[in-house]
């Protein structure tokens, strides 16, 4: 394999050509090798997020290992049945608040907690970023809808009057 042309990366460092070089720098050695330093065309694994290791041991069983993803899917879940039923006036706002504060609990899970599991989908800034700011938008919009909103904003309402004529 020294003189031809591999496809696939070597896992292992080759010795350096140069004796001044480390032997250690396998991206260089298959770059003088003639291999492309170019990622491969078929990804083989990925990458866990960051955080998204188990959030309780191994042996535990599986709802236990994901206890941060289920518990902001059930509170999401529990403020879309009170949406879809009804059950009482403005249970639309009241779902609606539920469903964000859901959001902003999952960002508050991600913040804190070393390994979340599944409610890690991306960076850990990315991840709180996403789930704060939809769970803050979801509130206020949920708070500002008419008829007869809980709180009014004038900057905010006189935006979406202007952006509305």
């Amino acid at each position: 394999m020294g003189a031809g042309r591999s496809h696939e990366p070597s896992t292992e460092a080759e010795p350096s050509a140069a004796g001044g070089e480390a032997a250690g720098d396998a991206s260089s050695a298959r770059a003088r090798a003639g291999g492309s330093r170019r990622f491969p065309s078929v990804t083989r694994d990925t990458a866990r997020p960051e955080g998204g290791g188990r959030a309780a041991p191994g042996d535990a069983p599986a709802p236990a290992r994901q206890w941060p993803l289920l518990t902001v899917l059930i509170a999401v879940g529990f403020g879309l049945l009170t949406v879809a039923t009804e059950p009482f006036g403005q249970a639309f706002r009241v779902g609606l608040v539920i469903i964000g504060a859901a959001l902003m609990a999952g960002a508050a899970l991600r913040w804190t907690l070393p390994s979340v599991g599944m409610l890690a989908v991306r960076s850990r800034f990315t991840d709180i970023t996403t789930y704060g700011v939809l769970g803050v938008v979801i509130v206020l919009l949920a708070l500002m809808a008419q008829p007869r909103p809980w709180l009014n904003i004038p900057f905010l309402e006189d935006a979406v009057h202007f952006t509305v004529r």
